[in-house]
């Protein structure tokens, strides 16, 4: 393959015999499924669907794509494609930072392990070369993810390296375990550490040098195509103008007190949608108390990461990164916390641990109201009790007492106790901070989501809360259901090819379809407009639902928790809502061309994945 912006060298490493072996792309792979999250979906896929998540016969693929590491803006992604242990689909998790870059600049376009090594080891990756490491000898198994990064650091060095590891809770295989790059970026969701630790892999360390970055075909094209793209994102008009939009200037959790304000904010694990103290952790308040720092990742002048330093307190002397809108909530409003030091301790925790914030939270306010429920004995956990939730916590990393019930998924844990009703889940992966009585096509979205309730397949809030998003006039009404199937669709297909490409979904918010293709075209010297990228998309998204169909994911697995769909929101903006799935599905599954949730084989023709 001679398209530019790859390296056209995947590392296919045996864990069980530590055998490695290098191939190159094939093209019309690389023409149908573009790179990371799709090429990491067609690996996954051709691997079976019937395999154990946790057993070695699954594969874990750290995927990158043609645009990443190179010039373009926002293209510090990596996409880590597995079959998930917490809800037996597909999935694919991305992080930003550095190691995304750093892998081309060492060489490959991605890693994929199979088997289970014999004993902990790691990864070395430079020169496009892997090799494996014992991870005992240098103390790095069973160790948080700090120090696990400082002992494989005083090895490797700092300079042009990243390390992406795993902590205590995926050598547990916490079936939310996450994989952690740089003490604080994660590929949180859907459990990606855990299949990492039941290959007894700790980590992944990669050395790779800025100056080996990968260079545009056209270059005077791409200079034309990167211009456009950087003054988009510089438009004052967008959230993501640096340090003018809200997007740089508060993070993510500029959208704390936006959601509130609808009433689209899940408090009290969702038995409310309006968090009263919503503004004693908003992104407004940190900027103006605790931040301390913003920092980035490659490519990247949006700079949303935001570093918080706790001075006074019970937290005196932590400093992490980052208080993210989700993590916020997951934590503060959806537990009915609203100390700032005290969240940002529980972010810290999971960072440590190697946890999925989101999950977690979820863990901790299913526990909190199968307390108030009166259904646990001796093991219940109060609302607000940040103390019992830090505790909590280390029980379900060690998988320790009711921990160990948790960390099989909350999903599993309220079934266990009687109440399956209470976890806010969609195929065991519990919701993120948006309300579907409150925001409907969000409520679509988690319930079409290949791999679960997650808000980033298809990120609809962008149109029904922030508005102007891929170049679209002002805010579509989030309490109206006409119209939301074709608005979800459009988001998940525009999402997956900025997970394919492999750059952040933040670029979607100023930056267009046009933009993105021609950024592409001019990198890779293959030239694709606008539409091509929404077929692959559409292409990518339709093999995910059908390897979850094949793995047993078949008609009425699209749903939402009964709260959402038959107990009336209680927020302004939203007051006497629920979430009309069904309608919104019937016109979803019409648009998809699928038939009640499953693509027909028709479909997987005309998108040539059969």
């Amino acid at each position: 393959m001679n398209f530019g912006g790859y390296c056209n060298k995947v590392a296919w490493v045996d864990l069980t015999t530590g055998q490695i072996e290098y191939k190159p792309i094939d093209e019309e792979d690389a023409r149908k499924y573009i790179g990371s999250r799709g090429l990491g979906a067609k690996y996954v896929f051709d691997n079976g669907p019937e395999v154990d998540p946790l057993g070695p016969e699954n594969i874990l693929c750290l995927m990158t794509g043609p645009l990443t590491g190179t010039d373009v803006n926002l293209s510090g992604r990596i996409a880590v494609c597995t079959k998930s242990p917490l809800t037996g689909t597909i999935v694919d998790s991305h992080h930003g930072g550095w190691s995304g870059a750093r892998l081309k600049w060492a060489g490959l376009d991605g890693i994929v392990f199979k088997g289970k090594s014999e004993k902990p080891v790691y990864a070395y990756v430079e020169n496009g070369e892997v090799s494996l490491h014992d991870a005992s000898s240098c103390d790095a198994w069973g160790k948080s993810v700090p120090v696990a990064v400082k002992k494989l650091q005083e090895i490797h060095g700092e300079k042009d390296v990243s390390v992406m590891t795993i902590g205590v809770a995926g050598e547990k295989m916490v079936s939310f375990a996450n994989i952690m790059n740089e003490h604080d970026r994660a590929s949180g969701r859907g459990g990606t550490g855990a299949v990492m630790g039941s290959k007894n892999l700790k980590a992944i360390v990669v050395k790779g040098v800025h100056a080996n970055r990968p260079r545009p075909v056209n270059k005077e094209g791409f200079k034309e195509a990167h211009a456009a793209a950087l003054e988009q994102l510089k438009d004052e008009d967008y959230t993501t103008s640096p340090r003018k939009g809200g997007l740089s200037v508060y993070g993510t959790n500029v959208l704390m007190n936006m959601v509130n304000a609808i009433g689209a904010m899940p408090t009290r694990n969702a038995q409310s949608t309006y968090f009263e103290p919503h503004e004693m952790i908003s992104g407004e308040t940190i900027e103006e108390t605790i931040l301390v720092g913003n920092p980035t990742c490659h490519a990247c002048p949006v700079a949303c990461k935001k570093e918080v330093e706790i001075t006074e307190g019970a937290h005196a002397g932590l400093r992490m990164e980052s208080f993210e809108y989700e993590s916020a909530w997951a934590f503060g409003a959806n537990c009915d916390l609203s100390d700032a030091a005290a969240v940002s301790a529980l972010i810290a925790s999971c960072n440590e641990y190697g946890l999925d914030t989101i999950e977690s939270g979820n863990a901790l306010s299913v526990t909190m109201e199968a307390s108030e429920r009166g259904l646990l004995d001796g093991d219940g956990l109060a609302w607000g009790d940040s103390d019992g939730m830090l505790e909590l916590l280390g029980k379900i990393a060690t998988r320790e007492g009711i921990g160990d019930d948790l960390a099989n998924a909350p999903a599993k844990a309220a079934m266990k106790w009687g109440a399956p009703e209470i976890s806010m889940s969609v195929k065991g992966m519990s919701i993120p901070a948006y309300d579907p009585r409150g925001i409907k096509g969000m409520g679509l979205g988690y319930a079409t989501s290949n791999r679960g309730a997650c808000h980033l397949r298809g990120y609809t809030p962008a149109a029904e809360v922030v508005g102007n998003v891929l170049h679209s006039t002002g805010v579509t009404d989030p309490l109206e259901v006409e119209g939301k199937a074709k608005l979800t669709i459009i988001f998940q297909n525009v999402h997956t090819v900025t997970d394919c490409l492999n750059i952040c979904k933040f670029a979607t918010f100023a930056e267009n379809l046009d933009t993105f293709a021609a950024q592409y075209s001019t990198i890779t010297g293959n030239p694709m407009d606008a539409d091509g990228l929404l077929k692959v998309g559409e292409r990518v998204f339709n093999l995910e639902r059908y390897y979850n169909n094949l793995a047993g994911f078949g008609e009425g697995s699209d749903y939402l928790p009964e709260r959402f769909l038959k107990e009336p929101a209680d927020g302004p903006g939203s007051k006497g809502q629920v979430c009309e799935l069904d309608v919104m599905l019937e016109e979803y599954y019409t648009e998809r061309g699928w038939v009640n949730g499953v693509v027909p084989e028709s479909k997987l023709k005309e998108l040539e994945i059969i």
